[in-house]
């Protein structure tokens, strides 16, 4: 459990990212491809920054592929399949149009309602230090590098292809 809540918060971090219209490397996101890998690290209680995990997304329109804490998790902006390839496990469940945590692609365009909570640190053309304040007492800190931004593309790369799956994989459809 705790893994998919950093998984979530993770997801919704990055798609938050690149919301802030203000910040040149967010400019650019506008209407294109976006890919980059990331470090990942937590802070409670307003202490130090302890490392989670790193990945890569790639994310365009309202759907995203995201890498990280042994999931996969792509969502085509209708469906999310979440793989955990440890475990076994496929969850399959719709996105809820309204819920910006299980659709996090959903802050680049309500980035005005979520951008407060983002801090910029720091950065360069293709790299981007984020905090951002989950609530009080927790902050996740997003390190993204090798951003790389590119012509949309079909949507063929944020589909999961259930049948690629090994026999013994369980699969939980939650539609």
């Amino acid at each position: 459990m705790k893994r998919l809540l950093s998984v979530i918060v993770l997801s919704f971090a990055c798609a938050a990212v690149f919301a802030q219209a203000r910040i040149p490397q967010l400019d650019r996101a506008a209407g294109k491809r976006v890919t980059f890998n990331y470090d990942y690290s937590l802070s409670r209680g307003g202490g130090a920054f302890e490392d989670v995990t790193c990945g890569s997304v790639t994310a365009q329109d309202n759907a995203y592929r995201l890498e990280g804490l042994g999931l996969q998790i792509v969502c085509d902006g209708v469906t999310r399949w979440t793989l955990d390839e440890e475990a076994g496990e496929l969850v399959i469940e719709n996105v809820e149009k309204d819920d910006i945590l299980a659709n996090p692609a959903l802050l680049i365009s309500n980035y005005i309602r979520y951008g407060s909570a983002l801090h910029v640190m720091g950065g360069s053309a293709d790299t981007l230090d984020v905090v951002y304040d989950v609530d009080e007492d927790v902050s996740a800190r997003f390190f993204l590098k090798d951003i790389r931004y590119s012509e949309p593309q079909g949507k063929s790369d944020f589909t999961f292809d259930v049948k690629s799956l090994p026999s013994n994989c369980v699969i939980t459809d939650l539609r």
